[in-house]
């Protein structure tokens, strides 16, 4: 499964908030939800992430193995 909590903890120690993404950043408010629920995104918004935030990639999400994962 893939965590979005490391999102939330970048976003806290930046100067950005949920309302510059979606104001200012134009990241849509669909987005924001998926990220709180960790629902799947992709490649391209966690880039936008990345960019907007000056971070890495882990600074915005993480694997976790999960029994909900789909079977291989």
């Amino acid at each position: 499964m893939i965590d979005y909590s490391p999102f939330w903890n970048t976003l806290k120690n930046s100067p950005e908030t949920t309302y510059t993404l979606i104001h200012k950043h134009r990241i849509s408010s669909a987005i924001i939800d998926k990220l709180r629920k960790n629902k799947p995104m992709n490649m391209t918004t966690i880039n936008d992430l990345c960019r907007i935030l000056n971070c890495r990639i882990e600074e915005v999400a993480q694997y976790i193995p999960s029994d909900e994962d789909q079977i291989l």
